[in-house]
């Protein structure tokens, strides 16, 4: 009940707007979000890259309106890539097709997503498609198929909380493909995807061994096995060591403020770890989406709100 409350307030940004003035409310952001500039994230991704753990960073921003916010966050993403390769950061840039004008016009979203691309190559970055709501699964999956192609740099995201996700591992492992494989941070319908968190976890076991699987490895297919819980974790580490694959194969990846000492103990042991680092001014969708995650977060910010 909770989770499916926070799932549907995080739709509502003028909430948000009320929030963002609670001194509690901004404390508990910024455990989540950099800051609102690409120097507060490339910041917070230079200390991870000192303690030897890669970054990620992504600029919040989805479901844009006009032109010239896809313009804004292109160019965003360009300017992120310069500052990587400036400051010679282990890092690269995460981005949502909405943002980039999905909403607006295939062909504008397809053409901004290019020049992110092509910049992302110049500069010798891997460019991250991240997922969205199953309203835009297939889609996104066909864009990235189409330009993959081209592009041996760009990666994908799967969710194995949808059911149909096996069917697109399978479509995606002829490719070669560089994967993101997460649970799924948005609500979805029982017809869509696993509503029992028993069944997401069982999901996401079997989906990480096909991916790690030899005929997948052979084809070049990188995987980024993006979750917090110990345990499938803990599965992960038991198939990469009975298979003996390269670690150079595949990397775990976490998000910023969200169980460090974990990510630490992971590079400690010889993995490599990515850790994705979010800035910007739209930061309310996903801040509920991570309280929606865990909420032990909401009981925090609840605790701070009466204290205020």
């Amino acid at each position: 009940m909770m989770r499916a409350l926070l799932y549907a307030l995080s739709t509502r940004p003028s909430i948000g707007a009320w929030l963002s003035r609670l001194p509690a409310t901004r404390r508990l952001v910024r455990r989540f979000v950099a800051g609102t500039t690409a120097d507060e994230a490339l910041a917070v991704i230079a200390d991870l890259n000192a303690r030897g753990i890669a970054g990620a960073v992504t600029y919040l921003g989805e479901n844009v309106r006009t032109h010239h916010d896809t313009e804004q966050a292109t160019a965003m993403y360009q300017h992120l890539l310069d500052e990587i390769k400036r400051r010679e950061l282990t890092a690269l840039p995460s981005l949502k097709l909405t943002h980039l004008g999905l909403d607006l016009d295939e062909a504008l979203c397809v053409g901004n997503l290019r020049r992110v691309l092509e910049h992302g190559r110049a500069v010798g970055t891997r460019v991250w498609i991240d997922m969205e709501s199953s309203a835009y699964t297939e889609r996104t999956l066909a864009i990235y198929a189409r330009l993959r192609h081209a592009y041996d740099q760009v990666a994908c995201v799967l969710q194995a909380a949808l059911r149909r996700t096996p069917g697109d591992v399978e479509r995606l492992i002829p490719l070669g493909a560089i994967i993101r494989l997460c649970k799924g941070a948005y609500r979805e319908p029982p017809a869509i995807a696993y509503p029992d968190k028993r069944d997401v976890d069982r999901a996401y076991a079997s989906l990480a061994e096909r991916l790690l699987a030899p005929d997948a490895l052979a084809r070049g297919v990188y995987t980024g096995l993006a979750t917090h819980d110990e345990r499938l974790i803990a599965h992960v580490r038991g198939v990469v060591s009975r298979q003996g694959i390269a670690r150079t194969q595949y990397e775990f990846q976490m998000l910023h403020g969200i169980q460090p000492g974990l990510a630490q103990a992971l590079h400690d042991a010889g993995h490599t770890v990515r850790v994705l680092v979010s800035f910007g001014e739209d930061w309310y969708g996903f801040f509920l989406r991570r309280l929606a995650e865990r909420p032990a977060n909401l009981l925090f910010l609840l605790r701070n709100l009466g204290r205020r």
